[in-house]
C-alpha cells in the first residue's frame, strides 16, 4: 500500500470560499473524484470550516480562513470579521508555498483564478512564480465553474487571458456546452480556446432513496445571503394546506440569533435544520424544491425529478445565479422568482403552481463533471 501511495499522482488543490459553501462543495466533489481515480489529493482551504468538507480521503491544508468583508467580495476579512492585515496576508501566502513545496505535486488546480478570486492575488501570484521556477513544471489546471460573474471592471478579461497564456495548461469548465459555453459570459474565449475542456456538470451521484419524506423543501445553501428566502417560505407555509410537510434548511452560516427567531416563528408542520447530510435523498423524495439557484443546488436538483423554484441571487451585482436559473427555466426545468421584493405570497403561488403543474421536462445534461475533470488530468499527465 505504501509504495502505491508513493507512486501516486500529487495533485494540491487551491479553493478559497468567501460567503457561501458552494465552492468548497464542489471542490470536494472534484477531489473525491481524483482520490477514487487513485491521486494523491491535498486540498488548500482558505474559508471558514465547513462540516464534511473537503471529505474522507482527502489530505487537507487549512490555511488561517478569510472572508468577505462586504457584498462586493472587494475586501478581505479574518475569521473575527477584522480586515485582514498585510501581516496576516504575509502569513498566509508563505504557509501556501511552503506547502507546495511539501507536496511537490504533479499537478496544481486553482479553483475560479484566475477567472474570479482576484482578491486572492497575493498569494497565488506566488505560487504561479513558484510553479514556472519548478524542475519539472507541474501541470496547472484552472477549475472553473460554468457561467462567469459579468459586468466585471474593464481590462479584467484581458488580465484573465494573459494568466491564463503564460501560465496554465489547461481550464476545466464544469459544465455542458449544450446548455451554456464559456464564451457566453466571458467574451475572450476565442483567445484562449485551445485550453479550453468542457468536462460536464459537477453533480452529486444519484442519491439513496429517502429515509424521511417531506413534500417542500426551502433550502439556503451555505446561509449567510438567504434569509428573506427562508422567512418567505415559512411565512408561505402558513398560508397553505397544513398537511404540506416541509423542510427548511437554513444553512450552517446563518446567524445563531436568526434561527433561535425562525424555530419560535415556525408552523407546526415545518421543520427546521441548519444542515442535513442527506439533502441530495430528500430532494429525491420532495415534491417540491425552493432554493437560490447556485451551482451545486442546482447539480442536486437535476439529479431528481422534484419541481424547482428559483429564487438567484443577485445582491452586490451579481449575474451568474439569474444566468443559470432563466436558462432553467426556458427547459421548462425551473420556476424563477426575483430576489428583489420577494413575499410570502409570491412563494405561495408558486408552490400551488407547480404542484398542478404536470412533470418536469426529461432534459438531460451531462453531470460527469468530477469524473471527467479526473480523466482529463490523468491524460495530461501522461
Amino acid at each position: 500500500m505504501a509504495t502505491t501511495l508513493m507512486s501516486a499522482n500529487r495533485i494540491l488543490f487551491y479553493v478559497q470560499h468567501l460567503l457561501g459553501i458552494g465552492h468548497i462543495a464542489r471542490a470536494s466533489r472534484i477531489a473525491d473524484a481524483l482520490v477514487k481515480d487513485g491521486f494523491d489529493v491535498t486540498v488548500a482551504t482558505g474559508g471558514l470550516a465547513v462540516p464534511g468538507f473537503p471529505g474522507p480521503g482527502i489530505k487537507t491544508l487549512a490555511l488561517p480562513p478569510v472572508v468577505a468583508s462586504n457584498a462586493g467580495f472587494s475586501g478581505l476579512a479574518d475569521a473575527n470579521g477584522n480586515v485582514a492585515s498585510d501581516g496576516f496576508l504575509s502569513r498566509r501566502r508563505d504557509l501556501l508555498l511552503a506547502s507546495f513545496q511539501e507536496v511537490r505535486p504533479h499537478a496544481v488546480i486553482t479553483e475560479a483564478f484566475p477567472f474570479g478570486r482576484r482578491q486572492m492575488r497575493f498569494e497565488l501570484l506566488p505560487l504561479l512564480d513558484m510553479i514556472g521556477r519548478t524542475d519539472p513544471k507541474p501541470k496547472l489546471f484552472s477549475s472553473v465553474r460554468d457561467i462567469l460573474q459579468e459586468n466585471r471592471k474593464p481590462g479584467r478579461d484581458e488580465e484573465t487571458v494573459d494568466l491564463v497564456k503564460r501560465h496554465f495548461d489547461a481550464v476545466l469548465v464544469h459544465g455542458d456546452s449544450d446548455f451554456v459555453r464559456l464564451e457566453d459570459t466571458f467574451p475572450l474565449t476565442a483567445e484562449i480556446a485551445d485550453k479550453v475542456r468542457y468536462t460536464g456538470l459537477v453533480a452529486p451521484p444519484p442519491a439513496d432513496a429517502p429515509s424521511d419524506h417531506f413534500d417542500i423543501i426551502a433550502s439556503a445553501g451555505g446561509g449567510a445571503v438567504g434569509l428573506k428566502l427562508i422567512c418567505a417560505a415559512r411565512d408561505a407555509a402558513a398560508m397553505l394546506s397544513a398537511s404540506h410537510r416541509w423542510l427548511l434548511v437554513t444553512g450552517p452560516n446563518l446567524p445563531e440569533a436568526d434561527f433561535i427567531g425562525l424555530s419560535r416563528a415556525a408552523p407546526a408542520n415545518i421543520t427546521l435544520a441548519r444542515f442535513r447530510k442527506d439533502f441530495p435523498s430528500l430532494l429525491r423524495g420532495a415534491k417540491v424544491s425552493i432554493s437560490q439557484a447556485g451551482y451545486n443546488t442546482v447539480g442536486d436538483l437535476l439529479r431528481t425529478d422534484c419541481r424547482s423554484i428559483l429564487v438567484p441571487f443577485v445582491a452586490g451585482g451579481e449575474t451568474e445565479q439569474t444566468v443559470r436559473a432563466e436558462r432553467l427555466q426556458a427547459l421548462g426545468l425551473a420556476t424563477v422568482l426575483p430576489e428583489q421584493g420577494l413575499s410570502a405570497e409570491d412563494v405561495a403561488a408558486a408552490v400551488e403552481t407547480v404542484l398542478a403543474a404536470p412533470p418536469r421536462k426529461d432534459v438531460t445534461l451531462d453531470l460527469t463533471g468530477a469524473e471527467t475533470t479526473a480523466s482529463i488530468i490523468r491524460s495530461m499527465l501522461g
